[in-house]
Parts: structure tokens; sequence; C-alpha cells
């Protein structure tokens, strides 16, 4: 979506729906790039309801405020409603392994000294890194692969490996853990399932020790469907991405509210 042209249309696009001597509006486009805060964070949007008032061969302008508006992406929207409709929107959010939105408040209860207790809530802005469901390493080796994935960006510069791990529905994980004697014959390895378009079935990410380098395996019925040897730390993301990601992510649930008919994209 071409936001320059998006700018220079949307002041026409929504000047029948303003009040009154109002000059400036408020706008966020959602076409499956980042959302940066203020002082520069990567932020997950939060759902939404409005009412759609006009289409543009890009994107669906909604009305969500007083004079507050949504630009969404039709080509990533998951329905294409017509103007007059109100509309839920939910856009991607970055999840753990459980589901739950990464922004989520952290909630723990205190207590004190006369045993009443209270709840105190945090949360941590710009929080990017969920930690693998694994034990912790005795493999030093093996304690570095799980940094990595824990902590090194997708390609696409949001996500990090372990995020893109997650919304492929990685479960079912499980590690290989050797004592240093035996890194050679039983090499360091995270095992998991995951469920895509691309790909359905156990994928491993495996040290090798003599060329310490990296191999991804994606495995069925116990043999290896695909191997790809040779993978060091900075193209491990992209290889992962063209195995596994099918980018459904990016996808923007759009949920029609109103009576009017609706017409799926594909």
């Amino acid at each position: 979506m071409n936001r320059e042209t998006l700018r220079a249309l949307l002041p026409s696009l929504v000047a029948d729906h303003l009040p009154r001597n109002v000059g400036n509006i408020h706008y966020r486009v959602y076409d499956g790039h980042a959302h940066i805060s203020p002082i520069g964070l990567h932020i997950d949007p939060q759902p939404f309801q409005g009412t759609v008032i006009a289409k543009t061969d890009e994107a669906l302008i909604i009305k969500t405020g007083r004079i507050s508006f949504a630009a969404v992406d039709r080509h990533l929207a998951t329905e294409d409603p017509e103007p007059g409709t109100k509309v839920q929107v939910v856009p991607y959010a970055r999840r753990d392994f459980s589901g739950e939105r990464i922004d989520k408040p952290i909630e723990e209860t205190q207590h004190m000294e006369d045993g009443r207790s209270y709840t105190v809530s945090t949360v941590v802005l710009g929080r990017r890194m969920i930690k693998l469901p694994l034990p912790e390493a005795r493999c030093p080796e093996l304690a570095d692969l799980i940094h990595q994935v824990e902590e090194l960006p997708a390609p696409d510069g949001f996500r990090t490996i372990a995020n893109m791990l997650a919304d492929a529905n990685a479960r079912d994980f499980s590690s290989v853990d050797p004592a240093p004697a035996g890194i050679i014959d039983t090499p360091p390895a995270i095992i998991f399932h995951v469920s895509t378009v691309k790909y359905a079935g156990q994928a491993a990410i495996v040290y090798d020790r003599g060329l310490d380098l990296y191999v991804v395996e994606l495995r069925r019925d116990g043999d290896v469907h695909r191997r790809v040897d040779q993978i060091d730390f900075t193209s491990l993301a992209a290889t992962l991405e063209d195995l596994i990601d099918d980018g459904s992510w990016r996808r923007i649930q759009v949920v029609e509210l109103g009576r009017k008919a609706k017409r799926t994209l594909h």
C-alpha cells in the first residue's frame, strides 16, 4: 500500500465524515509494517472497531472516532466490507507460545505484613523477546543456540526467530543436551513441531560441531524430509523463514459487525 498516495487522498475521503470547522485528523495505517512508538520502540497495535466510510484500490478507510480514522490494507484484510459496515479489526500482534500477546501486563500478587494482599500489574514497553519452553541447557553450544533463537531478528526486522516459530504454531519443544564428550556423536539440537501452509511436521535445528555451523532438518515419520546444511547464525532466520513461514501471520482480521453482505478475499 502506497502511503504517500494514501496521505494525499485521505483529506477528500474523510471530509464528509468530519464535524464542522475541524481541520486536523488523526489516522493510523495498518499495512503489515511495524508500528513504532514516539520513543522508537516497536509496539503491537490493539484491536479496534469502527465504520467503513470509503475504499480505495488499496485500502479500507475506517472511522474509529470523532476525528480518528484507520487505513487497512485491503490485500491483507480477511474481509472486504462495503462502506457503511461496522467492523472489528484485529491487526497482527506478537504472541508467545501460549497464544498470549507479549505486551500483556504481568500481574503479581504482593502480601503486606498485616495479611492483606494487592496485585501489581507491570507492562514492559517494547518487549520483543519470548523464551523457548525448554529447560536450562548444560551444553554451552545448546545454550548459545537457544539464546540466538530467542534474540536474533527475523527477516522482517520486527519479530525474533522465536516470534516466527510462535506464528508457525510451534509446539512440543524438546532438546538434545549432550555432555561435552558427546557433542559430536550426539549433536546439540532444538526439536519442535510446526503447522503452516508451507510445512506441517517436525523440525530440528542441529549444531554441527565439526563446521561450527547449524543444520536445519524437516522430518516426517522419523525420516529427514529436507535438510539444509552449513547455516551460520546470520542466515538462520532467513533459512527458517524459507522453510516454514507461510506469511499468514500478516493477515489483518476484519470481522463485519453490520448487516451488509460480505465478500471474502482469497
